[in-house]
C-alpha cells in the first residue's frame, strides 16, 4: 500500500477523527503547518504524525506533574 506525502483536508480529517472546520482551525493558528500548491493546500503527513506526537508528549508532560 502506497504511502501518500501530502495529505488533503479530507485526509487528515479521516486521519484524526475531526472535522473540517477544526484541521482548518488549526491549520490558520499555525499549529499545523501546510503546503500550498497554487490554490491547493496540503498537509504533509509527516508534519501531522510530529503535531500529534507534540500533544502526545505534553499531556505525558501534564501527567507528570
Amino acid at each position: 500500500m502506497e504511502t501518500k506525502l501530502l495529505l488533503t483536508i479530507p485526509d487528515c480529517c479521516a486521519r484524526l477523527g475531526l472535522g473540517r472546520s477544526k484541521i482548518y482551525q488549526l491549520i490558520n493558528d499555525g499549529s499545523i503547518p501546510v503546503v500550498r500548491i497554487g490554490k491547493s493546500v496540503r498537509v504533509e503527513a509527516k508534519a501531522l504524525e510530529e503535531w500529534v506526537a507534540r500533544l502526545q508528549a505534553e499531556a505525558a508532560g501534564e501527567q507528570g506533574e
